[in-house]
Parts: C-alpha cells; sequence; structure tokens
C-alpha cells in the first residue's frame, strides 16, 4: 500500500516538472523510508513502451516523447505577449461595454485607439467583431470571444466583477461612479 502510494506521489511529481527532476529532489518529496530505487525501476518498466516513456538521464529523470512516435509530433509553442497598459484599457472597455465601436471605446478613452493595440487583441482570440451598429456609416463592433472567459476564468460576461468589487479589491479608486463600468447592459458570449 506504502509503496503503491509513493509510485503514484513520484509518477505525478515527475510528470508536473517541465524540466528533469533529480532522484535526491525526488526523494525527499516522497514519504519517508520508501525504496526509491524500486519506485525508479518500477515506473521506467511501466512506461518503457509507450507513446512517452521515462528517461533516466544521469541522476535525473523526465518524461519523454518515445523516439519511435517522434516523427509524427510537432512543436507547439505558445509565445506569451505582455500587453501594453492602452492594449489593457481597450479589453477593459471592450469587455465591460460589448458590443462597442472603435469610436466609443475612444471617447471613453479620451484618446485614438491604435489599430496595432485592437491587432494584438484580436491576434490573442480575446475579442472579435460582433458585427455592425445601426447608425449613419454603420460602424462595426468589438465584442469579447469565449478564449477571453476561458483565459480569465469565467463562464459568462455577466461574471465580471463589478464596481463595488473592483473598489473593495482596491483597483479603482473610491471616487469612479457606476457610469464608468457596468455590467446592466451586457450580454452572454
Amino acid at each position: 500500500m506504502k509503496n503503491e502510494l509513493s509510485i503514484k506521489i513520484a509518477e505525478a511529481i515527475i510528470f508536473a516538472n517541465d524540466k528533469p527532476i533529480s532522484i535526491r529532489s525526488l526523494t525527499n518529496r516522497l514519504p519517508d523510508n520508501v525504496d526509491i530505487g524500486f519506485i525508479i525501476d518500477f515506473l521506467l518498466n511501466k512506461y518503457k513502451d509507450n507513446g512517452f516513456v521515462l528517461e533516466k538521464l544521469g541522476d535525473t529523470l523526465a518524461f519523454r516523447t518515445s523516439s519511435e512516435i517522434s516523427d509524427f509530433l510537432k512543436v507547439e509553442k505558445t509565445i506569451h505577449k505582455k500587453l501594453s497598459k492602452a492594449a489593457l484599457e481597450i479589453l477593459a472597455i471592450i469587455a465591460f461595454h460589448q458590443p462597442i465601436t472603435r469610436a466609443e471605446i475612444e471617447d471613453m478613452r479620451g484618446v485614438s485607439v491604435s489599430q496595432g493595440s485592437l491587432d494584438v487583441l484580436f491576434e490573442s482570440n480575446w475579442v472579435e467583431p460582433r458585427g455592425y451598429k445601426a447608425v449613419p456609416g454603420k460602424p462595426s463592433t468589438w465584442r469579447t470571444t469565449r478564449n477571453f472567459l476561458d483565459h480569465f476564468g469565467l463562464e459568462t460576461i455577466k461574471d465580471l466583477p463589478g464596481i463595488s468589487e473592483l473598489k473593495a479589491a482596491g483597483l479603482l479608486s473610491r471616487n469612479i461612479g457606476p457610469s464608468v463600468l457596468s455590467r446592466d447592459n451586457i450580454s452572454d458570449i
């Protein structure tokens, strides 16, 4: 029973590490008096013929893709871009006032919206065009995406914090009134 639990713990620790973990570090994180040699041998044998294998590299352990299937995989890398203050402001305005036109965003911010800021949000799949506003010129409107909700752990846009919650968290000054941020007119995505 103790070995079974220790094997599961070791397996999870190795799997969760993005870099090879030293056997010493692994041993220190397991319950006392476990047979680390047995655990390593068990896991090496368990994963020897799978799509991913456990490799012992010197005094470290790491899960790796099996060499016989590595040609079938492609490397996908997520590149994290830090959003500028302007892009964050635009994202917040779109989130709380969607669907909203570029001119309305500019009016709220008091400065023009650079195409680059909208492009970054669009390329990040956090905002998308929503259609056109029924006014002369029919300007396009913007809204947040499902990806935006997923990234921020929201089920619907109505789960955004309200003005009182933002003030309580110290994210807004006390003199900002409800006309600046409002969830009353938000529709679900």
